[in-house]
């Protein structure tokens, strides 16, 4: 059987102040600690996973807040009346 093709992704977000920042997303079953970002000293948090191509929801996770990632291009409603961002890879 051919592997699925696989890119990689970055997710970036801007939180200087912030002790921890994350993803979760349907990529990650959304375990909300799975995907840590590492911060950069100009306050940009950062990570690179690679993900099959696909369509996935998710949001950020600031010091256990749960937000939508203001640079997403696309948002889709949740179950939870806010809303998830959404990579298409």
């Amino acid at each position: 059987p051919m592997k699925a093709a696989r890119r990689t992704v970055e997710f970036s977000h801007e939180a200087p102040k912030a002790k921890w920042v994350g993803v979760a997303g349907t990529f990650n079953d959304w375990g909300a600690t799975e995907t840590p970002m590492t911060k950069e000293p100009s306050g940009l948090w950062r990570t690179r996973i690679e993900l099959p191509v696909g369509r996935y929801e998710y949001r950020l996770v600031v010091d256990k807040a749960w937000i939508c990632d203001p640079k997403a291009a696309q948002t889709a409603p949740n179950p939870y009346g806010g809303e998830n961002s959404v990579i298409n890879v």
